[in-house]
C-alpha cells in the first residue's frame, strides 16, 4: 500500500509553483511519499494595490497559513522575504533550504547594464528598498533616472520593458533562476550597489507545530548556513520594526578562509526612497552556532542604524 500524498499548499503564480515543485520533488525524496500541489489564491495575488498600501506584511501568507491551520495542507512554501518576522505560535518553518542568489537583477532595453541606462530612464520596482538604495546610487554616480512603481509577476514586470512602457525593471535573480528565465537578465547588481531583501532567495517550508514527524523529515531538506544568515537578516528587520514593504536591505554572508569559513558578516541599509538619505552599516562577527546568536547579531546592528537615525527614515512603522 503507498503511503498517502502529503499536500503541500503553494500560491498560484508561476513562480511560486516552480519553487513549491522544486521543494515537492525534494520532500518527496526524503520522505519516500508522493506530494500533491494545492493551489490557494492570496490576498496578495488579488489585489491590485501598491505592496506599500496593502500593509505588505504577510499579504501573500494568511491564506497559506490558514489553510495550514485548517488541516486543509500538510505543509506550505514560501519566499522566506514574504513571511512576517513574528514567530506564529502553531506553525513552525521546519526547513530553509539551501538559498538561491540573493542578488537584485536588471532587465533593460537594448541589453543595457544599469550604468549605460539613458538620462531620465524610467525603472520599475514594486520595492521602496529598491527605489531607496537606486535613487541613491543615481545620486551619487550623477545618474538621472526615475523609479516607477509596479506590481504584478514577472511576464508583467518583463512585458513592460519590451512595450517600451519602461527602460529597465529590477528583479531578485532568484525568482528568475526559478522560473528559468535568468538569461533576459544584463545586468547583476552587486550588493554593494542594493542590499536584497532580508532573506531574499530564500524559501521556508512551514507546518503545523504539532506534526513532529513531518518536522523530523522536512528538517532534512533544512541547510544551517542559510537558516543562520536570514534569521540575523529577518532579526534586524523586526528590530528595526519594519514589515516587508518598508526600505530595509539586509544580507548575511560568509567569509571563508580557503574552505574553512571564519565568520559572518550583516550589512543593512535603511533609506527614503528618493535616496536622499540612506543609514547603511554592516558588522561581523563569528558564525552564529545558535537561534539566538543568529537573532543577537541582527539586533546589535539594529540599534547600531537605530542609532544613527534609521527609525526617521522608515516611513509608517509597522504595527
Amino acid at each position: 500500500m503507498t503511503e498517502k500524498a502529503l499536500r503541500l499548499g503553494t500560491r498560484r503564480s508561476k513562480l511560486a509553483m516552480a519553487q513549491s515543485g522544486q521543494v515537492a520533488d525534494a520532500v518527496s525524496q526524503v520522505t519516500g511519499r508522493p506530494v500533491e500541489l494545492v493551489e490557494i489564491t492570496t490576498y496578495g495575488d488579488t489585489s491590485r494595490e501598491h505592496l506599500a498600501q496593502i500593509g505588505g506584511t504577510g499579504v501573500f501568507v494568511a491564506a497559506l497559513r490558514d489553510a495550514l491551520l485548517r488541516g486543509e495542507v500538510d505543509f506550505a512554501v514560501h519566499s522566506l522575504k514574504d513571511l512576517p518576522t513574528a514567530q506564529h505560535e502553531d506553525l513552525v518553518v521546519a526547513a530553509i533550504p539551501e538559498r538561491e542568489d540573493p542578488r537584485d537583477v536588471v532587465v533593460a532595453r537594448d541589453a543595457r547594464k544599469l550604468t549605460d541606462l539613458p538620462r531620465g530612464a524610467r525603472i520599475g520596482t514594486g520595492a521602496p528598498r529598491r527605489m531607496a538604495q537606486l535613487n541613491a546610487y543615481a545620486r551619487t554616480h550623477g545618474m538621472e533616472i526615475e523609479t516607477v512603481p509596479i506590481r504584478g509577476n514577472v511576464d508583467t514586470r518583463i512585458g513592460y520593458v519590451r512595450s517600451g512602457e519602461l527602460d529597465a525593471v529590477v528583479l531578485a535573480a532568484a525568482g528568475l533562476n526559478r522560473v528559468g528565465r535568468i538569461d533576459e537578465v544584463t545586468d547583476f547588481l552587486s550588493v554593494d550597489t542594493v542590499l536584497p531583501a532580508p532573506g531574499q532567495g530564500a524559501l521556508a517550508i512551514e507546518c503545523a507545530a504539532d506534526n513532529a514527524s513531518l518536522i523530523a523529515a522536512l528538517a532534512e531538506l533544512d541547510d544551517p548556513f542559510t537558516r543562520a544568515a536570514v534569521t540575523a537578516e529577518r532579526s534586524l528587520l523586526a528590530a528595526l520594526e519594519a514589515g516587508c514593504s518598508a526600505p530595509v536591505g539586509a544580507l548575511a554572508d560568509l567569509l571563508a578562509d580557503g574552505q574553512i569559513v571564519k565568520e559572518m558578516r550583516l550589512r543593512g541599509v535603511v533609506g527614503t526612497t528618493d535616496g536622499s538619505t540612506l543609514v547603511q552599516l554592516s558588522t561581523t562577527g563569528p558564525v552564529p552556532e545558535t537561534h539566538e546568536a543568529a537573532l543577537a547579531l541582527g539586533r546589535e546592528l539594529a540599534t547600531e542604524m537605530l542609532a544613527q537615525g534609521a527609525a526617521g527614515l522608515m516611513g509608517e512603522r509597522a504595527q
